[in-house]
């Protein structure tokens, strides 16, 4: 791929790199080319994750097409020192959209994925047919627990936040049927690099969504983890409830990541979602 041109992806399964704006993103495109009119499924992760937590979702749904983009500062992405809002880091996502020639997609966003993906159907709703948001809010956490983990990640490195940050991916009985997954993932955020991590903390801090949710037109389906304490299932549920046409579903037995803790059910709602949206 090259700055400025549409350009085909090659095998699916390859790495690709775009540059957005100076920015060299990640991305990666699974199953087939869409078909007619068909949207592609754009997936966006979490804080301290990459594309590989939407491995069980993107395996069940081997009939559709998918993309999914490592944020700035996370993944095989760059790690920029400049702005890490979420809205800069929306214009990084429909950047690469725009350049590899894609016009219609159901961004599939979780926790600051989720911001991201919201944002990005505000912005561009001619290209952004529908948004998946799971575990998500128009505004997340507090300022001053924001700063204070800002500080010990600056201070300290990601390993300081890591034993926290775990707890709240995954519920107790995830962590009790999966240890080595559970080891597996902490692995994944420790090899987060701490610039990229603070900054992107920076950008969930500033972010507050506000009564611009009541704007965002695409249907949206709005899912939360029964065991979330991050983004608890009530402020989940309000955000739901301040769009104009939203569904909100519950997965029990999940926390923050129901994409990895039960793959299966988001993915079979996702797959109902994009159906709604194809039948109009």
């Amino acid at each position: 791929m090259s700055n400025g041109h549409a350009t085909p992806w090659g095998l699916a399964g390859a790495p690709a790199f775009v540059e957005v704006a100076g920015v060299t993103l990640h991305a990666r495109r699974d199953g087939p080319l869409p078909a007619s009119g068909a949207p592609t499924l754009v997936y966006l992760h979490s804080l301290g994750t990459d594309i590989r937590i939407w491995d069980g979702v993107v395996a069940r749904l081997p009939h559709h097409s998918h993309v999914r983009i490592d944020l700035r500062g996370h993944g095989l992405s760059d790690v920029p020192p400049a702005d890490y809002s979420i809205p800069a880091m929306t214009d990084d996502v429909l950047g690469l959209l725009d350049l590899v020639g894609l016009d219609r997609v159901v961004v599939v966003g979780i926790s600051v994925g989720g911001q991201i993906a919201l944002r990005a159907a505000l912005e561009r709703p001619d290209v952004v047919v529908g948004v998946v948001a799971l575990d998500t809010a128009g505004r997340i956490g507090e300022r001053a627990a924001w700063d204070e983990r800002i500080a010990a990640v600056r201070t300290h490195g990601v390993a300081a936040i890591a034993d926290a940050t775990v707890a709240r991916w995954f519920g107790p009985s995830f962590r009790a049927r999966e240890p080595a997954a559970v080891r597996g993932y902490r692995n994944l955020l420790l090899r987060t690099p701490p610039d990229g991590y603070a900054a992107t903390c920076a950008a969930l801090r500033d972010e507050d969504l506000g009564l611009e949710l009541a704007t965002i037109t695409p249907r949206a389906l709005v899912l939360c983890g029964s065991e979330d304490a991050a983004t608890p299932p009530g402020l989940v549920r309000a955000l739901a409830a301040s769009l104009p046409d939203a569904k909100y579903v519950e997965i029990e037995d999940a926390a923050h990541l129901p994409c990895i803790d039960r793959p299966d059910v988001v993915a079979r709602h996702i797959d109902a979602f994009v159906l709604e949206i194809a039948v109009g």
